[in-house]
């Protein structure tokens, strides 16, 4: 996946596979447990506490913004130190956080264990493994990413009916303690064990501003570049987290919708093996362009059809882009700006992105009240990722050919 030649390598074969190996398991685990468990589990937590499904969504939502904002700090050390240590705080600090929502009393120590998982997912959820896959890979990093993405891609299909089991055998704060000890026993271990090695220098892309990491920052690439991306995950995270609501809205069974949604989620990883042949074949600025705005016209597609096997194949096609989506993230510091700040850049870059996809579900809900129903909402989120598909034509550094 790597040559000998690209100097930022600094792991033999062997360390390189031992390292994905290591991410691709802590991933889907940490996944699993610190997000995807919680829709699984909210509907018992608030049946067993009476505390209503609004709060309970909040401290999940505070999380993620909690996430957002270590995420900056994060990818500063990330930068200087290598990913290590950073992950493997981030996994100690995640089992007292499921601990203490697990044995939460009162709302309000049910958010501060949020709160606590919030700091602990941005340490240990994409953005650093992003970062730690990009430096030690070298050149061969957007095939590392791609089977990464892959992989966690199967953390809800493996955590979702783990925890369904482990709720109906016992009770949501059971599941959550049984989750807490598989979190601790594959995560600490896995970043301990798996992310060692020396920390390779950075090597810039050629034709990036080779001054501080701020020049970056600062120009209008990477202003478009963060509101397009913002934008993108804004519009899929509110369809996917509303798509059963409109199915349902549209005639469809609970059953059918859900089966319909996990379609998608399996379309997502498909779509990322269709990476590689898309990169070869556009540039940077096609790409980014071109998959937000399909990803736009899908969405809006699905807020104008009724019919029921055009539904099912528009969400399917909405989850092939969504995955493709995924990649374009992970690769846009690197095709821009390069490896040299890559965790600085990242870490600011997905800041906004995660507030985005913690507001979007509830800004699906919203918007289907003010504009009468989830169709009308879906056409709504289509047209903003349309339009920050055009924001994101504006994305690509002047002095960067884009590639």
């Amino acid at each position: 996946m790597t040559t000998v030649e690209d100097p930022s390598v600094a792991l033999a074969p062997s360390g390189l596979r031992r390292v994905l190996a290591a991410l691709c398991l802590t991933e889907i685990t940490s996944w699993g447990i610190l997000y995807y468990a919680f829709p699984v589990l909210s509907v018992s937590i608030s049946r067993d506490t009476g505390w209503s499904i609004t709060v309970i969504v909040a401290a999940f939502s505070v999380s993620q913004l909690i996430a957002a904002a270590v995420g900056i700090p994060v990818g500063r050390i990330l930068d200087r130190h290598g990913p290590r240590w950073v992950m493997t705080t981030g996994s100690v600090l995640a089992v007292p956080a499921v601990v203490a929502i697990a044995t939460a009393p009162t709302i309000p120590v049910f958010f501060a264990g949020w709160v606590l998982a919030g700091v602990a997912m941005g340490a240990v959820l994409y953005p650093p493994a992003f970062a730690a896959l990009t430096r030690w890979y070298g050149d061969g990093h957007v095939k590392a990413l791609m089977i990464l993405t892959l992989a966690a891609g199967l953390a809800s299909t493996v955590f979702a009916p783990i925890s369904a089991a482990l709720d109906d055998r016992f009770d949501w704060r059971t599941t959550y303690l049984v989750l807490a000890l598989i979190l601790a026993a594959v995560t600490i271990p896995g970043h301990i064990w798996g992310l060692r090695g020396s920390w390779p220098e950075p090597v810039r892309l050629a034709g990036a501003d080779p001054g501080d990491f701020r020049n970056a920052v600062r120009s209008p690439a990477f202003l478009a570049l963060a509101i397009a991306l913002a934008a993108g995950a804004f519009a899929a995270s509110a369809g996917v987290f509303n798509l059963v609501l409109l199915l349902i809205e549209r005639g469809f069974s609970p059953g059918l919708a859900a089966l319909t949604l996990g379609l998608g989620g399996a379309g997502q990883v498909v779509g990322r093996l269709f990476y590689l042949p898309f990169a070869a074949r556009t540039t940077v600025r096609m790409r980014t362009v071109s998959v937000i705005a399909v990803a736009g016209l899908s969405t809006a597609g699905l807020g104008l059809t009724g019919v029921a096997i055009v539904l099912i194949g528009l969400a399917i096609g909405a989850g092939l882009v969504r995955g493709i989506f995924t990649l374009i993230q992970a690769t846009a510091i690197t095709d821009r700006w390069g490896r040299e700040h890559y965790g600085r850049l990242s870490g600011i870059m997905s800041a906004p992105i995660v507030i985005a996809m913690a507001l979007g579900p509830w800004a699906g809900s919203v918007l289907s009240m003010w504009s009468g129903s989830y169709a009308h909402a879906y056409l709504i989120l289509g047209a903003v990722a349309v339009v920050a598909a055009a924001i994101g034509a504006a994305s690509i550094p002047a002095a960067v050919s884009p590639k």
